[in-house]
């Protein structure tokens, strides 16, 4: 098991702490999935979906990426995981909810307020650089007026999931479901600092602990 450091201890005891209902619910995933939510979070190792929702397997399809960026709907853009991970949740497996999920303390958020890799190449931050790029205005907009306080890199969290929550609108599929009611698309911010969750309320435009 080289290579696998103490995760092959954590499967293990994955393995034993299983109950009877466990395996049984196990082998009823086997045929299939049906989850309640589509969740679009960051790939930040503090912010897991699974473990703040507290969700058992099968419940929530997770997409990660840095900084839970949705891009708008691009049909002959460039190979894009996040809106072929969209389009199979809601047109395959006909999801009801979208949540995008920010957090607190994001190294993406930052990165896009500092600039740091607005003039990198691949390889040294280029990619991460062109990833955050699609909130490069608002970023511009808040470290203009905030620097990069505390405030600000909140100001961008909140920004990111509104605009990632517009981008999934531009999704023509999205926009159909969520017009006929079948589908709702969500915002909210994870706090890791005190662990507390806030949803945004759109028709007042403020997030509100839950």
């Amino acid at each position: 098991m080289r290579g696998f450091g103490n995760l092959v201890d954590g499967y293990r005891r994955f393995r034993t702490s299983q109950s009877s209902e466990t395996q049984k619910q196990w082998e009823e995933l086997v045929e299939g999935q049906s989850p309640r939510a589509v969740i679009i979070a960051c790939c930040d190792s503090r912010a897991d979906p699974a473990t703040i929702f507290d969700a058992d397997p099968g419940d929530i399809f997770v997409v990660r990426n840095v900084a839970n960026l949705v891009p708008r709907f691009e049909p002959d853009g460039a190979v894009d995981g996040v809106s072929a991970a969209i389009e199979y949740a809601v047109n395959q497996l006909d999801v009801p909810e979208i949540v995008v999920m920010g957090h607190e303390h994001c190294g993406g958020i930052s990165a896009a307020l500092s600039g740091r890799f607005r003039e990198a190449r691949a390889g040294e931050g280029g990619f991460i650089g062109r990833w955050i790029s699609q909130i490069d205005e608002s970023a511009r907009t808040i470290a203009e007026a905030h620097g990069g306080s505390p405030e600000a890199h909140r100001l961008l969290e909140e920004a990111s999931i509104r605009q990632s929550m517009a981008n999934l609108r531009t999704f023509p599929f999205v926009a159909e479901r969520e017009q006929k009611g079948s589908l709702v698309v969500l915002g909210c911010h994870f706090s890791i600092r005190n662990g507390e969750l806030s949803v945004l309320e759109e028709t007042q435009g403020i997030f509100r602990l839950v």
